[in-house]
């Protein structure tokens, strides 16, 4: 710590802060100054220093906290470690008898030290890129033929994630960390779950339980699969892909860090390629079936990674009950939503998933008559019942999705 602050540099911060001249007299830890030998806490996320000086004239004493950058924990990060930071700042000062926070503040590169305390929400300045985005050219098929031109892209797209996954971490915990959030993190499943308007009588209590207890163990079977670590985009789904002409293409808004499972991006991908081909219904669309197929096919030709299919699951899962959200995709007819919801309890069990069977699986999962919702008197069920016609059948109508603001 003493390191990365210079002397200079936390008093002019400080003068900033606090309104006046300030000089430093000492900058030490403060757990040492409190008796670290007599301390039974071997362990924190914290690491605390004691600041002395004089603010014109006068003495005082702070405490300048800094989180850990610890392997897990959820700190792995800087974001992680800034989050910690300006939640507390606002959280101390509304608790009774809580020591105040004066400010918090982050340090650039040359050093300098810079108050942020005033911050009410943050923002990002990017970068714009041209193109359409690549569901537009899934939602063409829904009624025009299969082009060379969609399985040239479906192609590229394959060995450029076989290319991005080909770079490897050996970080285990950043493995276990993004299993975990797989399943609890708030935009993962459990919070998907949470924010389906209940109850929802496609998806009753019951198999909402069902689905987060087969997660939790799939959580603690790819815990043995850390090997797999490695780069990934996190959210490669066609609204986040602009194409321009050919082949060409660049990708929008990275999520949840570096590093991670492949089996993510691809899931994220392949699922639409399965949500647009029961869209155009019934069941998994010839384009959809063949772009699917296709795509798995170069994947792992150019990977080399069969073990991805053993690990898939629950990846597609999460995707499905996405895709099936009344509030993230409101126009879709109700037989789609409840073959993916069929589709993302399938994945509960499947091990290994093979591609060449998502067509027969979604034949199974699609209703032949449409659907009837349990009634209230079958509550102990855990889902629905069906009947009715073909799934995404008839004229093609405006594909809404509920955007993120990005």
């Amino acid at each position: 710590m003493k390191a990365m602050i210079e002397r200079r540099a936390l008093e002019r911060y400080l003068g900033r802060v606090l309104g006046a001249p300030v000089e430093l007299l000492a900058l030490r830890p403060l757990k040492g100054a409190l008796g670290e030998e007599e301390d039974l806490k071997g362990f924190g996320y914290g690491m605390p220093f004691e600041v002395e000086c004089l603010v014109d004239g006068e003495p005082r004493s702070f405490v300048l906290a800094r989180s850990r950058p610890e392997h897990g924990f959820g700190h792995d990060y800087a974001a992680d470690r800034a989050w910690n930071h300006l939640s507390a700042h606002e959280a101390y000062n509304v608790f009774p008898r809580h020591v105040r926070s004066l400010d918090v503040g982050f340090r650039r590169g040359s050093g300098e030290l810079v108050s942020a305390g005033d911050a009410v929400e943050f923002f990002q300045l990017v970068e714009k890129a041209e193109g359409q985005p690549y569901w537009l050219d899934l939602d063409r098929l829904r009624t025009d033929p299969l082009a060379p031109r969609d399985q040239a892209r479906a192609g590229v797209l394959a060995r450029f994630l076989a290319e991005v996954h080909a770079k490897r971490l050996d970080a285990p915990w950043l493995y276990h960390r993004r299993v975990r959030e797989l399943v609890g993190h708030g935009e993962c499943l459990m919070g998907i779950l949470d924010s389906y308007p209940h109850p929802y009588p496609l998806l009753l209590p019951a198999a909402c339980r069902a689905l987060e207890q087969k997660a939790v163990a799939w959580r603690w079977r790819l815990r043995e699969f850390v090997h797999r670590l490695a780069s990934v985009h996190g959210d490669f789904h066609p609204w986040n892909l602009l194409f321009r002409e050919g082949t060409d293409f660049s990708v929008l808004d990275r999520s949840r860090g570096e590093w991670g499972e492949p089996a993510d991006d691809v899931a994220a991908l392949t699922i639409n390629y399965l949500f647009f081909g029961l869209l155009r219904g019934p069941g998994l669309a010839v384009p959809f079936r063949r772009l699917f197929e296709n795509f798995f096919e170069t994947y792992l030709d150019a990977s080399h990674d069969r073990e991805l299919l053993q690990v898939l699951p629950p990846f597609f899962m999460w995707r499905a009950l996405v895709l099936a959200h009344p509030l993230w995709y409101p126009a879709n007819p109700e037989p789609v939503r409840f073959a993916l919801i069929r589709f993302a309890r399938a994945m509960e069990e499947v091990a290994p998933f093979e591609p060449s069977g998502a067509h027969a699986l979604l034949e199974a999962c699609r209703s032949n008559r449409g659907y009837e919702p349990d009634s209230a008197s079958s509550a102990g069920s855990a889902g629905a019942t069906c009947s009715g016609e073909g799934l995404g059948g008839g004229r093609r109508g405006p594909l809404r999705r509920l955007e993120d603001g990005r």
